[in-house]
């Protein structure tokens, strides 16, 4: 029997992961999948900023992670803005940031910069570091969310791994929970996504809420303007109006 050719019969191979590898082994390239990393879409000239580079290099480098697959290109009037192509995207990122090492911290600047990261930031389209920890662990803590314990485990080898990452604990929201939610003004987008998934917090080594839920909860504390988003960066910011909420909510006292 002649080898198949899987040319002709239209096979496919194993994954090649080295193809991603590749363009994540540019540094000016992570920098701007990483400046996207808060669901937002940006122009190119924003984006050259972020990575320290021309526009023209910019251009380049977005081209190639759009040709990929890792970038969707929107256009608004003469304007082209970019943003991860989906929550996959983002999941890829947050699971490197996990395993990649801290970059040195030289400056006050960056020391002030690094702190406001890990207190609060978007996760690509849901709440993390300390903030989105605490949210949580207050929803837990109230009987309002249940199926795990908002902790990583580090030594039990069947959850938080790459294979089921977000998934393979099964956290659901209980009817007293449901109504919290509702009391709360969060509004959930239908569709196939995931309701309830979670994220290893990368800073906080805990878990924070994802999917559906967890980009109900963003927009909220965002529409309400119980926190904004910094100009540049994931870096959220509690607003005082915030704090009453996550006091009142939550039961979480924000300095």
């Amino acid at each position: 029997m002649r080898d198949l050719d899987a040319g002709a019969t239209g096979l496919l191979g194993d994954a090649e992961i080295s193809e991603i590898g590749s363009l994540l082994a540019d540094r000016a390239r992570c920098r701007v999948l990483m400046a996207l990393n808060d669901g937002r879409a940006l122009p190119a000239s924003v984006l050259a900023d972020e990575a320290g580079i021309t526009r023209s290099t910019a251009s380049s480098h977005l081209g190639k992670l759009a040709d990929a697959g890792l970038l969707r290109v929107e256009t608004h009037g003469r304007h082209r803005y970019y943003r991860l192509a989906g929550p996959q995207v983002g999941e890829l990122l947050e699971t490197l940031i996990r395993m990649a090492p801290a970059r040195p911290v030289r400056s006050l600047r960056d020391g002030n910069r690094a702190a406001r990261l890990r207190q609060a930031r978007t996760c690509y389209d849901h709440l993390a570091g300390r903030l989105g920890v605490e949210i949580m662990a207050g929803l837990i803590g109230q009987g309002h969310l249940e199926g795990g314990d908002g902790v990583f485990h580090p030594e039990q080898a069947e959850h938080d791994q790459v294979r089921g990452y977000g998934s393979d604990l099964e956290y659901t929201l209980t009817p007293s929970g449901e109504a919290f939610l509702a009391d709360l003004g969060v509004q959930m987008a239908g569709g196939k996504r995931r309701f309830i998934r979670y994220c290893v917090d990368w800073s906080e080594q805990r878990h924070h809420l994802a999917g559906a839920l967890g980009r109900g909860l963003l927009e909220r504390f965002l529409a309400a303007q119980w926190v904004f988003r910094q100009e540049r960066g994931r870096m959220l910011r509690v607003t005082d109006q915030g704090r009453d909420v996550l006091l009142e909510r939550f039961h979480l006292t924000w300095q």
